[in-house]
Order: C-alpha cells, then sequence, then structure tokens
C-alpha cells in the first residue's frame, strides 16, 4: 500500500479545563467541596481564604532555653494489682498463664494508658471495658476470670454470643484443662453482670434473664412462660392461642404484654459508639411578607480570594512568573467556579419552593408531584445539571431539614385527571394509621378503599410498598387487645 494523506470531517465535544472543574464542584456536597478546597490551597500559593484560617505556627524557642516542662504523669498499670490480689491462693492449673487469656479489653487498655484523655471521654466506655470493670471486681479466680473474659470477648455489639461454646472450646489452649462445663460455669457469670440480658445466645434468653432480675409477681411469671414457650404468637399478636394455653385473661395477657415491651432485646446497644453526623444546609427557607424566599447559607459557603502578596510579585514580574501565572488563573478559575456553583443552588432551590409552597404552608399532604424535567425547563438548565444540583445538597426550612431531592417523586393519577405526589399520599397513609382503632387496624385493601374515596385510585400493593417504606408493621402486628 503507498502511503497516502486523507481528510475527514468529525464532531465532538470537547470539554475545558474550566468546564471540567465546574461539573465537578456542583456534584460535591458541601463536606466534600471543603475537601476539595483545601486540597487546593495545600498546592496553590495564590489562593487563600479571606476568614483567614489555617495553622498558626508557634516561633521555636531560642537556643539554651529549658524544655517545657509537661504536665503529664505516667499512669499506673491497670490490672496490676487485681492480678497480684488474684494470683494469692490459686493453687490449680499453675503452668498454665491465665493472665493471657480473654485478656483482650484490658490489656489493650494496659497498653494504651498513654492516650489522650479527651479521645477515652469522646469514646465513652464501651461494652467490653464496662463488663470488665464488673469482672475485675468480682470474687472469682484467676482461672474463672480468665475465662469469664473470654467469652465477653465474643461477644457481639448487642450484647450477644453467637457463636456456640463447642466452637469456643477449641480455640483455647488445649493444655488449659478446660471442658464444655467449664464455660457453662463462665457463661452463667457473663450472665450475672450487668446490664441484664448480657451473654444470651437467642431472643428469648435475652428476655428470659431480664425477667428473672425483676421482683416476683404473677406477671412475671406469665410473662417469663409467654418468652421461654410462646414469644412467636406474641410477635403474631395471636392472643386468642395465648390466652388458651396459658389460661390467663386480658387484663393479665396486656399486663404482661407490657412487661415484655418494656425489656431491651439488645443490651449492649446503649454502650456502642454511633458516630454522629451532622448536615450543613446549603440554603436556608424562611417566609417573609407572606412569601417563601430562599437565602443561602454563609456558614456553608467557602469565602476564598487571591493571594495579594504573590499576585503583586507577579505583576512586578511580568513573563518571569513560569508555573505562579498558571496556578493563578486556575485560582481564578476555582472562585468563579464556587460562586456559580452557589448560584445554581439558589437558583434551583427557589424553583423548588415556588413549586412546593403548598407544602411548606400545611405539611406532606399537600405534597405536589414534581420531576427534575420541570425545574430544569423553567430555569433553562440540562436536566442532568438539576440532578447534580439535588443531590447531597439540604435545605433548612421550618418543617426541618431536607435534601433537595425530597421534593421529588413518583405521582398516582386522581378520579379528576390529576396526580398525587407518592409523598402526600404516605402522610395520608401515616395519618389513618395513627388515627385506627388499634383493636380493629386497618388494612391495605381498607386503606386503597379510603384513598379511593378521596379520589385517590391506589393500588393494594402501592399501599403495602408505602406502608413499608414508613415501617409500619401489617395489620396482623397492629392489632391490640
Amino acid at each position: 500500500m503507498k502511503p497516502s494523506l486523507q481528510l475527514k470531517l468529525s464532531q465532538h465535544l470537547t470539554l475545558t479545563p474550566q468546564l471540567q472543574q465546574s461539573i465537578k464542584l456542583l456534584q460535591l456536597s458541601t463536606i466534600e467541596l471543603n475537601q476539595e478546597i483545601e486540597r487546593v490551597l495545600l498546592e496553590n500559593p495564590m489562593l487563600e481564604r479571606e476568614d483567614g484560617d489555617g495553622v498558626e505556627f508557634s516561633p521555636p524557642p531560642p537556643p539554651g532555653a529549658p524544655e517545657r516542662p509537661t504536665t503529664e504523669t505516667p499512669a499506673e498499670p491497670v490490672g496490676e494489682t487485681e492480678a497480684r490480689e488474684g494470683g494469692e491462693g490459686s493453687s490449680e492449673d499453675e503452668s498454665i498463664d491465665w493472665s493471657n487469656v480473654g485478656q483482650g479489653a484490658s490489656s489493650r487498655s494496659e497498653d494504651d494508658d498513654d492516650g489522650d484523655y479527651q479521645d477515652i471521654q469522646a469514646a465513652g466506655v464501651s461494652l467490653r471495658e464496662h463488663l470488665d470493670q464488673q469482672v475485675a471486681l468480682s470474687p472469682l479466680s484467676d482461672r474463672d476470670r480468665a475465662l469469664v473474659r473470654f467469652l465477653i470477648e465474643a461477644l457481639d455489639d448487642d450484647g450477644y454470643l453467637h457463636q456456640p461454646l463447642e466452637d469456643l472450646l477449641e480455640l483455647l489452649p488445649q493444655d488449659a484443662g478446660v471442658d464444655l462445663d467449664d464455660l457453662l460455669i463462665a457463661l452463667r457469670h457473663v450472665h450475672n453482670l450487668e446490664p441484664a440480658g448480657i451473654g444470651a445466645r437467642s431472643p428469648q434468653e435475652c428476655l428470659a434473664l431480664q425477667l428473672q432480675v425483676r421482683p416476683p409477681s404473677p406477671v412475671r411469671r406469665l410473662a417469663l412462660e409467654i418468652v421461654t414457650q410462646h414469644l412467636e404468637l406474641l410477635a403474631e399478636r395471636n392472643f386468642a392461642r395465648l390466652k388458651k394455653l396459658t389460661g390467663c385473661d386480658d387484663d393479665s395477657l396486656r399486663a404482661a404484654q407490657a412487661l415484655i415491651c418494656s425489656l431491651d432485646p439488645h443490651p449492649g446497644s446503649r454502650y456502642s459508639t454511633a458516630e454522629t453526623r451532622y448536615v450543613l444546609p446549603d440554603v436556608v427557607v424562611r417566609k417573609t411578607r407572606g412569601r417563601w424566599s430562599v437565602s443561602l447559607n454563609h456558614e456553608a459557603m467557602p469565602r476564598l480570594r487571591i493571594n495579594r502578596l504573590y499576585a503583586s510579585l507577579l505583576q512586578q514580574n511580568r513573563g518571569q512568573g513560569g508555573g505562579l501565572s498558571g496556578q493563578l488563573q486556575e485560582a481564578r478559575w476555582l472562585i468563579k467556579n464556587v460562586q456559580q456553583r452557589f448560584d445554581t443552588i439558589l437558583r434551583v432551590s427557589q424553583a423548588i419552593v415556588d413549586q412546593q409552597r403548598q407544602f411548606f404552608d400545611h405539611g406532606d399532604v399537600a405534597m405536589r408531584p414534581l420531576t427534575l424535567r420541570e425545574i430544569a425547563d423553567q430555569l433553562e438548565l440540562h436536566e442532568s445539571t438539576v440532578s447534580r444540583v439535588t443531590t447531597q445538597k439540604y435545605m433548612a426550612t421550618p418543617r426541618g431539614v431536607f435534601e433537595l431531592k425530597y421534593f421529588f417523586g413518583s405521582h398516582v393519577a386522581t378520579d379528576t385527571g390529576g396526580a398525587a405526589s407518592s409523598t402526600a399520599i404516605r402522610a395520608l397513609i401515616r395519618q389513618l394509621v395513627d388515627a385506627e382503632d388499634s383493636k380493629k387496624p386497618l388494612s391495605d385493601a381498607r386503606i386503597a378503599e379510603v384513598l379511593g374515596q378521596q379520589g385517590i385510585v391506589v393500588a393494594r400493593r402501592t399501599i403495602a410498598k408505602y406502608r413499608e417504606s414508613l415501617n409500619i408493621p401489617p395489620v396482623s402486628l397492629r392489632k391490640s387487645l
């Protein structure tokens, strides 16, 4: 083949770096935006914050100056005293070092004595630490205390022991001389710890352990019988069969049910350190002079500017700036794109509020159907742009903090030819369930009939789907005595 030249015309979309950055910033949440800006601030010296936030550096001490005295004092190792006390009088299995069995939580506390007190205070006391403190004060031998701590390490966050004792027995060294009866005795010691119900192997056992520490009474005796033998019937709310099997009347069964419902099926969850996540709203909605208006939340807006010192040096040495010229242009792009991002969020938020003003006046039942295309056509934006704006962006209103996506949803046709929002239908279902007779709760078919009488045509399976999304149990579980 001979080499030849050919001309070919084609069209393709090329995104400039500025446009790519604009799209990227638009889809970021407020937290992600601040993280991105912090990254750029570290890389680009031409950019700085207007609020002057930054790390303050203290000057180093002059040569020969004495070091600052530290106020921290070494903490005493935790557990040495109890180890010395427990070692006396313990003659069995002297060849085995029981201090290393089941010492996970306490050994970690001994190794971390030099940690920051504020971190320990913020984390709180975990479940294993709480149980270890009780074990340390119990009059047990080193061997029994080690086995109890071994079982504590096997508990989950709710305080349950899901691993069979036979499997846990295989984890112990063979020369320890521990059999299944020893683990059963150690498990009884775990059951005696606080909170009640710790170490249970099933929900029935957890509730039974909590009932056993209650004062004796006929109600407690009936509740213990139901928990140990007929808990499934209580969950199904089969009260007629419960009364037949236990021989009790309505008042006794009602009192036993109330006692069982007051128990905690997850006794260890109160010691879990759940991370609290905070939402910083991007916009704030207020009603002024009878009209709902939207304003930007200035706490969520990063205030950026060009570093005057570097900009003046670059202007004085034109043509010799090197990479600073490009960084100056990137800083200007970032400032412009951040401002454009918040302007777009403000426009979209105001359009949503204008469309959903009945919601702000009357609540969820007045939510109207709304799609992304309606807002996009109103503001002459692309639908994908509106989708980026409404994702992980939040609005603070007198009715609460909502994600912008909350105001969009599917709709259901009505008899009059209109449409009802799925959010409004969920609110109506919630109102009907809250107002129903607990002795004769409304079925999904009956709820569909009631909504049909109001002109909203909804299928029974749609009602079931909305009810499940609201965490409302079915009719059989809502029935009471």
